[in-house]
């Protein structure tokens, strides 16, 4: 049954090019490992730039950028503020970690998903520049990200947000390494985290759910992308007994006690089924989850076709759990 699919919205893929819906986008790529990680890590460039240059041209907004030692080297943290933001404020705060199978972008990927949820509850935005596989394998990126919140959660008064208001989040890659950093927060007893918002969250190394088949060479990320981006990670470990929680939060067996959650996923992409899987898990150990599954989108629906309706159903579905969270918190 996996060559029958729900089919992608017609709106969305409008503008694609062919290669990136009808099967044949890992066809065009380099059969090399190395040069295929070097081929397709240009293709976030242009986006990274694009990015970087809006946030420090926005006069509502100030940066600033720190780097912090880790287990394996500095880690780079920017944080992005309102403009004229004051140490003394008690602001929201989001933790984000950037998506790109763990193999591509920087702290600007995608960034202005989370730049638009700090306007949204006029906080405050911490992202971290963690390393990338394959040179950086296996927990090396998540002990980044770790380290990363550890401090943030620490800096409080330095940056004018409240600790209790402190949530973690991201897309495909950073959403799952965004919810394996929960995990290990929950495990720690520290930070406390408020929240957890995770955009079609990349979580499990596995590749057999119906859904992996389904999309296996079909939509701007495959089956096939998916199984090579944890290759790089995970290297011959994929797949086997050897991967860590931390590396793969889906093989987690125990969800109990992590902060209220929003998770989202296409319907038409080879994570759908994983990520409704955590979501049964999470309500399974008693977390206050709310699952959104969005007909016809594929993986990065709402980043590759932003006017698409779905796509502006998902954005205003995510501001309403942050606005609502942001109410339970008063």
């Amino acid at each position: 049954m996996s060559s029958v699919r729900p089919p992608f919205d017609p709106e969305v893929i409008k503008n694609l090019p062919p290669v990136m819906i009808d099967g044949t986008l890992t066809d065009s790529l380099p059969l090399d490992a190395a040069v295929r990680v070097a081929a397709i890590r240009q293709t976030a460039v242009p986006n990274s730039n694009a990015i970087k240059d809006k946030i420090h041209s926005d006069p509502s907004l100030e940066t600033e950028r720190v780097t912090i030692p880790g287990p394996r080297g500095d880690i780079e943290i920017l944080v992005i503020k309102p403009k004229g933001a004051s140490s003394t404020d008690k602001r929201p705060a989001i933790y984000t970690i950037h998506p790109g199978g763990i193999v591509i972008g920087d702290e600007y990927t995608n960034l202005d998903l989370a730049i638009s949820w700090m306007k949204e509850i006029d906080g405050i935005v911490a992202t971290v520049k963690y390393r990338l596989a394959p040179e950086n394998p296996g927990l090396e990126p998540f002990e980044d990200c770790w380290e990363g919140l550890v401090w943030f959660a620490k800096q409080a008064d330095r940056f004018g947000f409240d600790p209790d208001k402190l949530l973690i989040g991201g897309a495909s890659a950073g959403g799952g390494l965004s919810a394996a950093v929960a995990l290990m927060a929950r495990d720690k007893g520290y930070p406390k985290l408020c929240g957890q918002i995770l955009v079609c969250p990349m979580l499990d190394d596995r590749a057999g759910t119906v859904s992996h088949k389904q999309y296996l060479r079909h939509g701007a990320y495959s089956g096939e992308s998916d199984e090579f981006s944890w290759t790089c990670i995970l290297g011959d470990r994929r797949a086997t007994d050897k991967v860590s929680v931390f590396e793969a939060p889906g093989r987690a067996t125990d969800l109990s006690n992590l902060p209220p959650t929003y998770i989202d996923v296409g319907s038409a992409e080879p994570f759908r089924d994983s990520v409704v899987a955590y979501a049964s898990k999470l309500w399974e150990h008693g977390v206050q989850a709310e699952l959104m599954v969005f007909a016809g989108g594929l993986h990065g629906f709402d980043f590759f076709a932003p006017e698409a309706s779905v796509s502006k159903q998902a954005t205003e579905a995510r501001l309403k759990w942050l606005r609502r969270l942001m109410d339970q918190l008063k």
